[in-house]
């Protein structure tokens, strides 16, 4: 693959990362085992409320080729196979999921030193088409994405976005929801292994003049732990604790709660997930 600009969906997604993911509110458990043979197999159970939930999942790689075949508790069978390289640059992504006949999409991905498409359809009668172009560097990209629907002839999404990126730091503007809201990020990084950093998201919704200011970090205490925090202008506030109990094997508490309405019950979230 080139070393371009990245997809549409890349911009923004460092700040996005690191102001919602490992934030839980549920009791997660995750077991993963692997073969000589390349088969991955995992694991999940998870608790929401009094609903409990799992699924299995099996991960075959072989040569240019991943396939992703995963079935859960609610009789739910979904199944992804990734290509690489069918065309040269480009990566080829065939998604189902039964008994949802009608969930069938194609994906292509190409790359480019300074481009990036991604084209995707439903595989059904009346499909809806994505398609998102992204131009640059890894420095500097601009790019936009559309949806259109077949059936009713329509656009159902359109955005723009632009991202700056340095050794240190990454800063991007998103214009979405057929321009009624904007969302700018940054992110800076503390250390050059890039395990600490400190983030601010501001987003507004024309229509109905809303804004929200979030800001957040994460710290490494030392190699094994990690520590994340985020505020936003609402009162929401959130951390977790990430600690590395053996090698590839994680323990994640979080918790969250509003501090402008202490009545209100905080939510906490359990996750282990354990690799061999």
């Amino acid at each position: 693959m080139s070393k371009g600009p990245g997809l549409f969906a890349d911009i923004g997604k460092k700040a996005k990362d690191l102001l919602t993911r490992d934030y839980i509110s549920d009791q997660k458990l995750t077991v993963s085992t692997y073969s000589e043979a390349g088969v991955a197999i995992t694991s999940t159970a998870v608790k929401k409320g009094g609903l409990s939930t799992g699924d299995v999942g099996v991960l075959y790689k072989y040569k240019n080729s991943v396939i992703d075949v995963k079935a859960d508790t609610g009789s739910n069978i979904s199944a992804t196979l990734t290509v690489i390289d069918i065309f040269p640059s480009t990566k080829t992504i065939a998604s189902f999921k039964f008994p949802d006949y009608n969930s069938g999409k194609l994906e292509v991905q190409y790359f480019h030193d300074h481009a990036a498409l991604t084209t995707s359809v439903a595989l059904n009668q009346c499909p809806a088409v994505d398609l998102s172009v992204t131009m640059g560097t890894p420095s500097i990209a601009f790019g936009a994405e559309a949806g259109y629907d077949t059936t009713s002839g329509s656009f159902t999404k359109y955005t723009a976005g632009i991202s700056v990126a340095k050794p240190d730091s990454c800063a991007s503007i998103l214009l979405g929801d057929k321009g009624d809201t904007i969302r700018a990020s940054y992110v800076h990084h503390l250390d050059s292994l890039k395990k600490s950093a400190v983030v601010g998201e501001i987003s507004r919704r024309f229509s109905t003049n809303d804004n929200t200011f979030t800001v957040g970090g994460s710290y490494a205490v030392d190699r094994l732990t990690t520590v994340k925090a985020k505020l936003n202008n609402h009162g929401n506030l959130g951390a977790l604790l990430q600690h590395e109990i053996v090698p590839k094997s994680l323990l994640t508490i979080s918790g969250e709660f509003e501090t402008k309405a202490l009545d209100k019950t905080p939510k906490f979230g359990l996750a282990l997930a354990l690799k061999p």
